[in-house]
């Protein structure tokens, strides 16, 4: 898969609700920072790596999200990496509704998989 497929093919995964679809997409030591910087849930902000982390912060974000819905308001791809403005609507388990706007950075291996996942937002 090229740069410019996986920020589709990663928040589709996530809106079906598809983690072997969504985990199927990353190398085994890539990087998802979500968001960049120390946060609740990665107080290092040095993110989650490997698949098995990942997979937990799947686990971790899924328990408390109904639905998830996003759109891509612009994206350039330059260098296997695809950077893309975004808006994910997340549908809480509460139901309560979350717009975050935000910048997606999708590094593509040499294989066509994400890399490194990077999310900037507040």
């Amino acid at each position: 898969m090229d740069a410019a497929s996986l920020p589709h093919a990663s928040m589709s995964a996530v809106k079906a609700k598809d983690k072997a679809a969504w985990l199927a997409l990353f190398e085994p030591d890539a990087v998802v920072q979500d968001p960049v910087g120390p946060c609740d849930w990665d107080p290092t902000g040095e993110g989650q790596r490997g698949i098995d982390a990942i997979s937990a912060f799947w686990d971790m974000f899924m328990t408390f999200q109904k639905s998830f819905e996003f759109e891509v308001h612009f994206m350039a791809v330059r260098a296997g990496e695809a950077a893309a403005h975004v808006t994910m609507t997340i549908t809480n388990t509460d139901g309560s509704v979350n717009p975050v706007e935000a910048i997606n950075i999708y590094k593509a291996s040499p294989n066509g998989k994400i890399a490194s996942l990077r999310s900037f937002w507040n």
